[in-house]
Parts: C-alpha cells; structure tokens; sequence
C-alpha cells in the first residue's frame, strides 16, 4: 500500500469509523485526525473527543455545522418540494456534502496527504462524499477501507474491535445500520434486509412512536413561512434548527413521519430502510398547502417536474455542480411570493389540513364561489371549450365520424 504521513477521517464514532482508526495506522503508517461534524445528531456526539484519541486518533475536530446544515441545504432542499422517489426526505444525502466540504477544508489546513471515510462500496454515501471532496480538491487522494479491507460484514467489524479492546455501543443483535441528523434518523440492515418483515416499531423507533400508540386527541399547529423558508411555529418567530426541533417532537409524539421503502441506490441495487422524519414530514406538507394558494398553475406544474430532478441530485450527490444551483435560483425565483402560514391537525400519523392564508394568495373567493357572482361571466368557457378541443374535433372530422 501506498503510504501516507497523515490522513484526516470523516469519523461519526460508529462502528466503522471507529475501527478505520486503527486500520489506517496499521496498514499505511500514517496519523490519523479525526473529523467529526455535528448536524443535530445530539448526544451521539457525547465522549467522541475520549473515544476518537483512546482508538489511535491524535486529535478530533467536532464542527458544529447545524445552523448552516438546516438554513443552506436542507431548507433549500424543502423549498424545492425535492422528494426521492415520492417518499425519501433525503435526509442522509443532503447532510453528506456539507460535511465533506469541512472535513477537505481542515484537510487542506492540515496539510494532509489523503482523506478517508468509512462508506461501503454499495452504498450512495461514498458517491456522495467523494464527489464533494473532488469539488474542493480534485487531486486529494482518497482512501476507502471497504472496498479493500478484508472484513466483509459487520459481524467482521465487531470481531476486529474486540480483537483490538475498541469500544463500541452496539451488539451483533442490535446492529441496524443508522444515520442520525437533526432532520432524520434512518435504519437499515438486520431483519429490515429482507421486504417481506414488518418492522418491529417497538424496538427500532427512536424519534417519535407508531400511529397506534399516538394520542387519540389531535394536536394543532400552525407554520408562518417567509419565501417559501419557515420562520414561526403557532406564531412564535424561531430560528431553523429551533424549527425543527420543536417540530420532531410534536410529530414524533402524533406517529408522523415513518417510511418504510424499498428504494433504488445510485449504484444499481434496491435498498429496504426505514426513516423516521417527523419535523421534516409536517415541514414538507406546510410548504405544498402554502404554494397551492400562492403560485400560478403553469409555475406550479414546472416546478414539480424540478423537484423530480433537483431530489436526483441530491440523492446522487451532485450538490455542488451547476446545474444544482440553477435549479436553486429558479426554486428561490418561485418562492418570492410563498409567504403565509399554514394550521395543521396532527393525528395518529396524519396530517390534516386545517387552514391556510397568505398575503400573496391567488385563489379568488368571488371568482370561484358557487353562488352568485359578477365577476366571471359562464358564456366565455364556450370559446374556450370550442378552441381548446379544435385539435380533437379535427382529428375527428378527419377520420370520418
């Protein structure tokens, strides 16, 4: 193996990283800096800086890149409406590149010769922390354990940390594959590999409960938005990540937010996990409720094709190239006028429209009342109709009927 002075880890402090750390020393003779960045996962963060050094680390950096996270992807992420696949909040892929962007910019201040993460070679992640790393330093070499270590499970991961005297806080029965942030938790592996099981909520859920075990009283919430961005919870002004964190309680606590899919890696295979987004799921069905009063339908339609597209990119990690951020700058052209707040009622895993208002609203009570109006006059739509349908009525005559 080619060998290394210092190598900067993007180190989370889960299995993989933290055994990485020894790897790397044995196998390339280098440092090791730990990198380690804070994106909401909350007491996962607890005793990382002990653990990183007692593994072989000489020194761990813990980024706070919460705010920036929450104000600058995933927002611009919501206002885009972007869903993979009709149903992923993308929550681990939008969290992937802001995280790999510091991690190069502490690499390049530390004068490292590589940078290494612990993705395996089936996984979206590596897609996405690599493209981001070739943004920022397209010569850095990066190091890859799974794609050329000898371990081939994680059963093979746990062996080589007991081998080695390695804390770490799972068990070989409750090693779900999670990725947690301040939008998301994710759960993958174990029982939930094979489509046919029912995921056992009891045993995996950690950010909210099951639908069955909700209230059985509704909660009310109202979201105020300013261009498309959301400001107030039940109109008390709050910043983003205050946003959703009240949020993830009060959906966690009404069973919102939990998917269950089979969904299609960017490397080919289909993929079963389970996704608890209880803030970002009410976040999400706010922001449709308000642009359907405040957008034109044409914008409104071509806007849901984007949103198609700009999740592909998220997904494929491809945040940082340029036809992401052309899609942002007509996304935040569209959200000029989103401003308005939204009256939800959650229950038992619902969402409930329960009102919306903006002052940029285009629906028109006295245009499309039932009763009786002055403004709209019934006899126009027989043009309209007549004009609209020539095509059909032409293709018609012309075949003979």
């Amino acid at each position: 193996m080619k060998k290394f002075n210092k190598v900067v880890l993007a180190y989370s402090g889960g299995l993989d990283t933290s055994i990485i750390i020894p790897w790397l020393k044995e196998n390339y003779g280098c440092e090791v800096i730990a990198v380690a960045a804070d994106v909401g996962q909350g007491a996962e963060l607890n005793g990382l800086n002990e653990k990183a050094l007692k593994t072989g680390a000489s020194k761990l950096y813990i980024e706070d890149l919460t705010e920036e996270f929450v104000n600058e992807y995933i927002f611009e992420t919501l206002k885009a409406g972007a869903v993979y696949e009709n149903k992923y909040l993308l929550g681990t892929s939008f969290a992937r590149p802001i995280i790999a962007k510091r991690i190069v910019e502490i690499a390049l201040k530390e004068g490292a010769d590589a940078i290494a993460h612990g993705c395996t070679g089936k996984g979206n992640d590596q897609v996405r922390f690599e493209l981001a790393i070739k943004a920022f330093a397209p010569n850095m070499p990066i190091i890859a354990p799974w794609r050329t270590w000898e371990l081939k499970s994680r059963d093979d991961e746990i062996d080589y940390a007991e081998a080695r005297n390695i804390p770490i806080s799972i068990t070989r029965e409750t090693n779900y594959s999670k990725d947690k942030n301040i939008w998301h938790l994710s759960h993958e592996g174990l029982d939930l590999e094979d489509p046919a099981n029912e995921p056992n909520y009891d045993k995996i859920l950690e950010l909210g409960v099951s639908p069955e075990k909700a209230p059985d009283a509704p909660t009310y919430v109202t979201i105020g938005f300013e261009k498309g961005a959301p400001v107030s919870v039940n109109g008390e002004k709050l910043s983003g990540v205050e946003i959703i964190k009240k949020l993830n309680k009060l959906g966690g606590e009404n069973g919102i937010g939990i998917v269950d899919m089979v969904e299609n890696r960017l490397v080919g295979m289909k993929s079963r996990g389970v996704y608890e987004t209880p803030g970002g799921t009410i976040l999400y069905h706010a922001h449709e409720v308000l642009e359907s009063i405040c957008l034109d339908r044409d914008t409104q339609h071509y806007k849901q094709q984007v949103a198609i597209k700009f999740s592909e990119l998220v997904y494929y990690g491809q945040w940082y190239t340029p036809l992401r951020e052309a899609l942002s700058a007509f996304v935040n052209q569209t959200q000029a006028t989103v401003t308005g707040e939204v009256k939800l009622k959650l229950y038992k895993g619902n969402i409930i429209n329960a009102g919306v208002t903006s002052p940029y609203t285009l629906y028109s009570e006295d245009i499309a009342t039932f009763g009786a109006d002055e403004v709209y006059n019934q006899a126009d739509s027989a043009g309209f109709i007549n004009l609209f349908g020539l095509p059909i009525k032409v293709k018609a005559i012309t075949e003979g009927k």
